[in-house]
């Protein structure tokens, strides 16, 4: 099992996503995949300008972070963004006003990714991002597996980054500097990234995402893709309210909230729509000590005891040793007479053998 951390404190109102006239579902979600259960990745157009075979090719620098690390519910969602280094301030910082989605309004996520997604703008013209949707159903196996064969959230997460890169990298662009917010300590994240990509300058912090404006768009890509899958999962589920003077039926509200641990309204959700033996969907982390716990207490689910896979092999070591014709296992155990000499090193041979 694992336990789902946080190095941070959350906002629950600043991590719960936009209303749903409010929300804009950007071309990152892949709706069959994401309620099938699977993780997938999208890739945005790249400008022209910024692929190594134009004549005009400029260098770029390139942001990565990610969204939804500790939730039990939804994906973890990694994304990338990259642009002219010479744009990065004046385009990102002092037009658009990026910054890390965590300080961000719902509203105001939703609006910059709108933005970036529209043809006519200058970010559109100028940029090109990407995202991979990491499911709860992949997260959960990768770190349920046998003791041995873990598959931790650190190495998944790993393991989207450099696919990502190497994506950018495979259609055609400049990368000169790359930046990353962190997993774990910086140095030896760092150390892994430079050997894998030798000639882009790579810069890993903690905290990257207020520090640099590329990774400050990357986090908006992330968590804004994280939050339309939210609510494309929460749609999927199909709850709906009847109203009694009409007796209509209307969608409800989000009731999941955020999909973090500590925001209650995740919780009562989860209690509330447990199976007793499926427990939830593909939206939900497995691995997560708060889904286990509530699977486990007393309240959980069917308790199911698997039976020990019976080959119907039954022998003893000597068992192979008898000899033909010797009394069996079950004759000897009923009083029935075996040569011990025989049952060890086969029934002696006679002259007429000879």
């Amino acid at each position: 099992m694992a336990d789902e951390t946080m190095e941070d404190p959350v906002s629950l109102e600043i991590e719960t996503p936009p209303s749903e006239s409010a929300l804009f579902i950007p071309p990152s979600i892949l709706a069959p995949a994401l309620l099938a259960g699977e993780s997938f990745t999208h890739f945005s157009p790249v400008p022209p300008s910024l692929k190594a075979s134009s004549p005009d090719a400029v260098p770029v620098c390139l942001g990565i972070d990610e969204a939804g690390r500790g939730p039990v519910l939804g994906p973890m969602v990694y994304g990338i963004f990259y642009l002219p280094l010479d744009l990065s301030t004046p385009l990102l910082r002092e037009t658009h006003h990026f910054d890390d989605s965590k300080v961000l309004t719902p509203t105001v996520r939703s609006s910059l990714m709108k933005t970036l997604c529209t043809p006519s703008t200058d970010l559109f013209s100028s940029c090109g991002w990407a995202t991979s949707s990491l499911s709860a159903r992949d997260i959960g196996a990768g770190m349920l597996r046998p003791q041995g064969a873990n598959y931790n959230l650190n190495a998944q997460a790993m393991d989207a980054t450099v696919e990502l890169i190497k994506g950018v990298y495979a259609r055609g662009v400049n990368i000169a500097e790359i930046y990353v917010d962190t997993i774990g300590q910086p140095a030896a994240y760092q150390k892994k990234l430079e050997r894998i990509f030798p000639t882009a300058k790579i810069t890993v912090a903690k905290k990257a995402d207020s520090l640099y404006p590329c990774v400050s768009a990357a986090s908006v890509c992330a968590k804004v893709t994280r939050d339309a899958a939210l609510e494309v999962l929460w749609k999927a589920r199909g709850k709906t309210t009847t109203d009694e003077e009409t007796q209509e039926e209307t969608e409800t509200e989000m009731e999941w909230g955020s999909g973090y641990p500590s925001d209650q309204r995740c919780v009562t959700w989860l209690k509330s729509n447990m199976h007793s033996v499926f427990g939830w969907g593909p939206e939900c982390r497995f691995s997560w000590g708060t889904a286990k716990d509530m699977l486990e207490g007393p309240k959980g689910g069917v308790k199911v005891d698997w039976p020990v896979d019976d080959d119907g092999d039954t022998h003893r070591v000597t068992d192979f040793f008898v000899a033909a014709g010797a009394a069996s296992r079950d004759e000897i155990e009923s009083g029935g007479e075996r040569d011990e000499l025989g049952s060890w090193f086969g029934t002696p041979a006679g002259l007429e053998a000879f």
